[in-house]
C-alpha cells in the first residue's frame, strides 16, 4: 500500500466527518486511513461507521495521552509505505493525495509537507485566524507559505514521512507542545531529506474563536523554549520577536500618556495588516478581524515564550512540572 492517512482526534466528531468525506473524494487512492479516537468523552465511531464502504477505513479508541502517542499509535498498526500526518481540523482538495504523488516521483523525499489555506466556509473568525498564522508580516512565511526556504520544518497538521525513517526516528516524542518540531528536527539531525510539497496544500480550520486562538498560540511558545531546552541551536532570531512585540506592548500601555508619541508604530503595522488581510480576503470586516487576530498571534506566542523562559531557565523546572496543568488528562 502507498500511503496510510493517521488522524488523531479528541472529541470533534464533527470535524472528521469532514475531513473523512474529502478524503473519500481523493482522486489518487492508493490509501488507507487510520482514525485513532485519543480518550474522546464524544467519540466519532458513528462518523466513521459510515465511511466504511467508501474508505480503507481502521478505528481504535485507546485511552487519553496526547496527540504524539496516538499518531504513534496508529503508525504501529499502518501497512503504507509513506505515513501521513493530519489533524482532524483539515478538509482536503481532491487532487491532494494526486499532489504528493507527483512531488514523490519527481523527487524522492524521506520526509515532507505543505501549507494551508482558507476555505469559502470557513467564518470570518477563522479566515482572520488563518491569515495570522500564514501571512509574511506576522509569521514570516516560515509555516510553509514560501517555496524558497533553507529547510522546511512540517508540521503534524500536514506531515508526511516514509514508514522505515517514522521508525527508526522512533516516531512523535511525549513533548506536549512542540512534538512536530521536535520530530522534525530529528529527521534532519538523522541526516534525512525533508521538503515541502507547495501543491500539497489542505484547507486548516485551526480554532473557531479567538480565546481558543490565544491558547494555542500560547502554547506554541511554551514549545520554543521546550525545544530550545532540547536543542539549544534551534532557537533562532525570528523566534524572540513575538516576545519582543509583547514586551514593547506592554511597555507602551504602562506609559501610554508619557509615550503617546511611540503609537505609531503599532498604527502603522494596524494599518498594514488591515489593508493586506483585506485585499486578499476581499472583505473589510475580515481584515479588521485579522488586525485583531494579529495581535492575539503575537502576544500569545510572546508571552507563551516569556513564561517559559522565566520558569525553564530561570527557574529551572521540567517541562512537566512547569506545565503540568497544560497538558492532556
Amino acid at each position: 500500500m502507498r500511503y496510510s492517512v493517521i488522524i488523531p482526534v479528541y472529541n470533534r466528531p464533527d470535524e472528521v466527518d469532514e475531513l473523512l468525506e474529502s478524503l473519500s473524494g481523493q482522486s489518487f487512492t492508493d490509501f488507507e486511513v487510520i482514525v485513532v479516537e485519543d480518550g474522546s468523552a464524544v467519540p466519532c465511531e458513528e462518523v466513521v461507521q459510515r465511511y466504511r464502504r467508501r474508505l480503507d477505513l481502521h478505528y481504535y479508541m485507546k485511552t487519553n495521552s496526547g496527540p504524539g502517542r496516538s499518531r504513534n499509535y496508529g503508525a504501529e498498526r499502518s501497512n503504507g509505505d509513506y505515513l501521513l500526518i493530519l489533524d482532524s481540523d483539515c478538509v482536503l482538495p481532491p487532487g491532494y493525495l494526486a499532489a504528493i504523488e507527483a512531488e514523490l516521483r519527481r523527487e524522492p523525499a524521506d520526509a515532507f509537507g505543505g501549507p494551508d489555506r482558507a476555505h469559502d466556509s470557513f467564518t470570518p473568525v477563522q479566515k482572520a485566524i488563518n491569515y495570522a498564522m500564514t501571512s509574511f508580516f506576522t509569521t514570516g512565511g516560515i509555516r510553509g507559505g514560501k517555496r524558497k526556504m533553507d529547510k522546511f520544518y512540517p508540521r503534524s497538521f500536514n506531515m508526511g514521512v516514509r514508514a522505515e525513517v517514522y521508525r527508526a526516528l522512533g516516531g512523535f516524542s511525549d513533548m506536549r507542545f512542540g512534538e512536530d518540531i521536535d520530530f522534525s528536527i530529528r529527521i534532519f539531525k538523522g541526516g534525512y531529506r525533508c521538503r515541502l510539497f507547495p501543491e500539497a496544500w489542505v484547507w486548516h480550520k485551526r480554532r473557531t474563536d479567538l480565546r481558543k486562538f490565544f491558547k494555542q498560540v500560547h502554547n506554541s511558545g511554551i514549545a520554543r523554549i521546550n525545544l530550545y531546552k532540547k536543542y539549544p541551536e534551534s532557537l533562532k532570531p525570528v523566534h524572540l520577536l513575538p516576545a519582543l512585540f509583547t514586551v514593547g506592548m506592554a511597555l507602551m500601555l504602562a506609559g501610554a500618556v508619557v509615550c503617546a508619541w511611540c503609537w505609531w508604530a503599532p498604527a502603522l503595522f494596524c494599518i498594514l495588516i488591515f489593508a493586506d488581510a483585506s485585499r486578499s480576503n476581499r472583505s473589510l470586516s475580515i481584515g479588521a478581524l485579522a488586525v485583531v487576530a494579529a495581535f492575539i498571534q503575537l502576544t500569545g506566542y510572546g508571552t507563551g515564550f516569556l513564561r517559559a523562559w522565566w520558569k525553564r531557565c530561570i527557574l529551572h523546572k521540567d517541562a512537566f512540572a512547569a506545565f503540568e496543568k497544560n497538558f492532556y488528562q
